[in-house]
């Protein structure tokens, strides 16, 4: 679940929690929106953890460093042009 997918659960069960005046039978509306805000709450915790945890994980390459050597290496290299 994203982080914003989970705040579109915690806003959708805060309307039904708080907002509806609603009844059904069988069914209570508060009790729906409570468990969604719940549900919300740690798909958002568990998200941000993620994002942080790959955030550390990431680390740039050490810079890497290619030597060639020829035979004609050990001549000096300025040839006073």
């Amino acid at each position: 679940m994203t982080i914003g997918g989970s705040i579109a659960l915690i806003i959708i069960g805060a309307v039904l929690a708080y907002a509806v005046n609603y009844d059904l039978s069988g069914i209570d509306i508060r009790l729906v929106g409570v468990i969604l805000m719940i549900g919300g709450l740690i798909g958002l915790i568990i998200g941000i953890v993620r994002i942080a945890s790959a955030r550390r994980a990431t680390r740039r390459p050490a810079a890497r460093v290619r030597e060639e050597y020829y035979e004609d290496d050990y001549e000096p290299r300025h040839r006073g042009y």
